[in-house]
């Protein structure tokens, strides 16, 4: 059974979860209209596209949101911290940005960090451009799809732009270029040494993208998030392995010892 587009079971189970505490009482302090979000949140129902604005250390910011999937995102990256990020972290790497709330909690964290970016969906880089207005000069975007291997390949998309990947069937495939993410990662920590904060959200090859690090690379990445649910920790050698609800969570065993 559902509250529009809410499950029951998600909602009467929510409240016996430490993390769900912790984005309700953010969301009723960060949010600028609490009560509309909320309503959103929990009822799955309002208009859209909206704009919603959050306090932020940086100050407030303002995102357009197209569907309650995009405010569930909101939720989950600003109120839950699913992604938490230390004030002093200076080098982001978010693959699979989407329309980009995922780089704009990161980039209000402080003032010096940059983000580099990855999201291969034309209409989603378009949203994310928007979305990021002030942020310029501080985010290097590629619009392109992170893989084990670079070249061409099949990516689903579907209409909330939320729940898209490679070789994913949606409702609609469309042909993108994609990267190796061990170059990718290994060419940014050649330019500044570490990467602090590695995010990887990208629906059907986070198991394996994180499998194949090096441990040459994984001993310069200082915290891992992962939307997947590692039984066994892949990066034992480098990193402890946590959970946060569906997020995994790698950190240095030396950086964060």
């Amino acid at each position: 059974m559902k509250i529009a587009t809410r499950d029951l079971n998600r909602i009467y189970l929510a409240p016996l979860q430490k993390r769900h505490y912790v984005a309700a009482k953010n969301m009723f302090t960060l949010y600028a209209r609490p009560f509309d979000a909320y309503m959103r949140y929990l009822c799955g129902t309002g208009d859209y596209p909206t704009e919603v604005t959050v306090k932020t250390p940086s100050g407030p910011i303002t995102l357009t949101i197209y569907s309650s999937h995009d405010l569930l995102t909101v939720n989950e990256i600003f109120c839950r911290e699913d992604y938490k990020v230390d004030g002093r972290d200076r080098v982001i790497v978010d693959i699979g940005s989407n329309i980009g709330i995922s780089a704009a909690y990161f980039l209000s964290r402080n003032t010096k960090n940059f983000a580099y970016l990855f999201e291969p969906v034309s209409r989603n880089v378009q949203r994310l451009t928007a979305n990021l207005k002030g942020f310029e000069g501080r985010y290097e975007l590629s619009s392109v799809a992170v893989a084990l291997e670079a070249g061409v390949v099949a990516f689903g998309c579907e209409k909330t732009g939320r729940y898209g990947g490679i070789g994913k069937l949606t409702d609609d495939t469309i042909q993108v270029e994609a990267v190796a993410a061990n170059n990718v990662l290994e060419a940014i920590i050649a330019r500044h040494g570490h990467i602090d904060i590695l995010k990887i959200d990208i629906e059907t090859l986070e198991r394996q993208v994180v499998e194949n690090l090096t441990v040459k690379l994984a001993e310069h990445i200082l915290t891992c998030y992962v939307e997947y649910p590692f039984v066994n920790n892949p990066l034992s050698r480098t990193h402890q392995m946590g959970r946060y609800g569906p997020v995994a969570q790698f950190r240095s065993l030396t950086h964060h010892a």
